[in-house]
């Protein structure tokens, strides 16, 4: 009986340190919104403009990537012409 004690007090601490830090984390406390009752919605008026905010953002830094992506294409293309076009070597 001591072994199997012996053996649960580093489980049970362990155990609960991981649990204590996750109920620590935003996981935790979403969860413990979401136990509570509070739904996380964004209200109508200043968390959903901030969010559409954001998402503008994010779409003209793709926009802006796209761009770097179409010029960086152009170049090695104009490269690999240049390569193929090249005269023999003798």
């Amino acid at each position: 009986m001591e072994g199997v004690l012996a053996l649960m007090i580093p489980i049970v601490a362990v155990g609960g340190f991981f649990a204590w830090m996750i109920a620590l984390s935003p996981v935790g406390k979403a969860y413990a919104d979401k136990v509570r009752g509070k739904t996380g919605q964004p209200g109508p008026s200043g968390d959903q403009d901030e969010v559409l905010e954001t998402i503008d953002q994010l779409r003209r830094e793709v926009a802006e990537l796209a761009e770097r992506v179409d010029f960086t294409e152009r170049l090695i293309g104009q490269q690999r012409v240049g390569e193929r076009l090249s005269p023999p070597r003798s």
